[in-house]
């Protein structure tokens, strides 16, 4: 809703808008600069908030740069290129995309297989068998240009607004974390024969956090919503060839670590983030023993 408080118009328009975004209006400002900023322009530093060139510059009105550490809203420390790490992961995938069509029997080594396959797959060994590293391979392998090109898509439209917001070390968490999250459930569902592979699992974390995300800045939660319906609409489509149970694991260690990461007390948000991260970390490992016990 737009309702406005009442009271005179003039007082209406003394509601200042961002100084980036002079649509919204806010009423924070920055604690160095006294410039009005919005949700999205908001750098949480050891003391309220600051804005962007604040952050940038270092020194704002004349604090040292060590006054106030600027700190994301996750606690993560403020970079100058806030989409480094995303590009780092773009590229992993991309170079593992090249390898793969260079010398397609490397595939045979990076996707996620439970167990010996049967014909017509060529004989290797899986994750049962001790290859577990394929729960991680398998999250940076692609074999079909629409596979890789969708999710490097997604992976730059949602990974640059989480690294901004997480900051770095938070968000490789929720990537990797997320991948791993949808490799084990797939190996636990899927048939031990099944092979599977592709960032999508960690795709869907960010899927998963970034709804956390704009739920807690307060965002209109309609776009996403509708975005991750019809992904999940294509995931349960028969003739798609999907491994839904991929989608399902990242998309839930999105959700359950993107809450920790944005909604955790100041006081004790590094405790409360990564302890998260190691128990979905665990509930990961705990999925591979089982499933293993089953195979072996």
């Amino acid at each position: 809703m737009d309702d406005q408080a009442a009271g005179s118009p003039q007082d209406a328009r003394s509601v200042p808008g961002c100084y980036r975004h002079p649509d919204r209006e806010t009423g924070v400002r920055c604690t160095r600069c006294e410039r009005p900023i919005c949700p999205e322009c908001m750098v949480d530093a050891s003391v309220g908030f600051q804005c962007p060139e604040c952050v940038r510059s270092g020194s704002g009105t004349g604090h040292a740069p060590t006054a106030s550490a600027p700190r994301t809203i996750a606690g993560g420390t403020v970079v100058a290129d806030p989409r480094l790490l995303t590009k780092i992961l773009i590229g992993i995938n991309l170079a593992v995309f090249v390898a793969v069509q260079a010398r397609p029997s490397l595939l045979d080594q990076l996707y996620l297989i439970g167990a010996w396959p049967p014909a017509p797959f060529p004989p290797t060994e899986g994750v049962a068998d001790g290859e577990w590293y394929r729960l991680l391979t398998s999250v940076f392998a692609h074999e079909e240009i629409w596979h890789i090109a969708f999710n490097m898509l997604s992976l730059w439209w949602l990974g640059g607004p989480l690294e901004q917001a997480l900051g770095r070390a938070r968000y490789l968490a929720l990537y990797l974390i997320s991948g791993l999250a949808g490799s084990a459930l797939a190996y636990l569902l899927a048939s031990g024969a099944t092979a599977t592979l592709g960032a999508s699992g960690a795709v869907f974390g960010l899927f998963g956090a970034m709804a956390v995300l704009m739920r807690r800045l307060d965002y209109d939660m309609r776009p996403i919503i509708a975005l991750l319906a019809i992904n999940l609409i294509f995931t349960f489509s028969p003739g798609f060839n999907i491994s839904w149970q991929a989608h399902i694991g990242g998309l839930v260690a999105g959700v359950v670590i993107g809450y920790a990461m944005v909604h955790a007390p100041r006081e004790r948000r590094a405790l409360i983030q990564y302890g998260t991260c190691a128990l979905v970390l665990a509930a990961v490992m705990l999925m591979v023993v089982l499933r293993t016990t089953q195979l072996t």
